[in-house]
């Protein structure tokens, strides 16, 4: 995918010491004061809820559990809130070469992306604990957690192939004319 090898070691290093970064970040700032944490996964519960209501389905949200018809089917804690897997995402976009332009707006598309599927996982889950409790945990730690992983490698690819290796383009300049057109008068 990295069309040439001296790329490699320089995307493996950025990607390496932007990932530290984040770690750091994450660890000492972001998960101790657990106000973007709290702030994701109240969301992803109440916009589940609101999926599952829209669904037909008798569904409230308290913090970030999740009920359904009365029953307490999920809790959304900063485990499964999505943040580091948009982190890593971001990381890999930055580092990887490509122009500045697109990962301005293809990074938050990705997020974005990663967020919606993240609260569809969540409307699954709650209502594969709804039907089916014994296929909860397997679902919850495999099935998932491929597909979501999964769709951030596909995304990832669609970044390699279609924006990495392109630079910007100058505009064209316009064809310059052979002759001169003749005019005609409508008289």
């Amino acid at each position: 995918m990295i069309a040439d090898s001296r790329r490699l070691p320089r995307f493996l290093l950025t990607a390496g010491s932007l990932y530290i970064a984040w770690y750091f970040l994450y660890h000492q700032v972001l998960l101790p004061s657990q106000t973007l944490d709290v702030a994701l996964c109240q969301h992803i519960a109440s916009v589940s809820s609101a999926v599952l209501r829209a669904l037909g389905f008798a569904s409230t949200v308290k913090h970030t559990y999740l009920y359904l018809n009365g029953y307490h089917m999920v809790s959304v804690g900063w485990q499964c809130d999505g943040l580091p897997l948009m982190a890593l995402f971001a990381i890999f976009i930055v580092a990887y070469p490509g122009p500045w332009r697109t990962k301005l707006w293809f990074v938050p598309l990705g997020i974005l992306a990663i967020h919606v599927l993240n609260i569809l996982r969540v409307v699954a889950l709650a209502l594969n604990q709804y039907y089916s409790r014994s296929t909860f945990e397997f679902n919850h730690h495999y099935t998932f957690a491929l597909v979501v992983y999964a769709f951030i490698f596909w995304f990832w690819t669609i970044w390699v192939r279609r924006y990495a290796g392109r630079t910007p383009s100058a505009p064209s300049s316009p064809a310059v004319p052979t002759s001169t057109p003749t005019s005609v008068n409508a008289a």
